[in-house]
């Protein structure tokens, strides 16, 4: 006959998600490591999960926040130039004004 599913409390599928975040070990590794099949670690992940736990520090995640810190940079940078822009056309406006308000003698 059939192999007899396992139960789990939900208390244990609360702590195998906080473990999974906590790791640097990929999910199959970890499903291979607790004999649980990879797809419902992977329902139990995403019922469970808690952003807080989350690794800070993962290469992946590293690479993500420098690809998003490079386009705010990239953004700022021309923000910075379009202000310049702006700035210099109205000093030159401010000029014009400046010259054609004068009274002509």
């Amino acid at each position: 006959m059939g192999e007899q599913r396992q139960r789990f409390n939900e208390e244990f599928k609360q702590q195998t998600v906080k473990y999974i975040q906590e790791q640097t070990k990929t999910m199959p590794e970890i499903a291979q490591e607790l004999n649980i099949p990879l797809k419902t670690l992977h329902q139990w992940k995403a019922k469970y999960r808690k952003f807080e736990s989350e690794p800070i520090v993962s290469a992946e995640k590293i690479r993500e926040l420098e690809r998003l810190l490079q386009e705010k940079e990239q953004q700022l940078q021309a923000k910075d130039q379009q202000l310049a822009d702006v700035e210099e056309q109205l000093a030159i406006v401010k000029k014009a004004v400046h010259i054609f308000s004068k009274p002509r003698k």
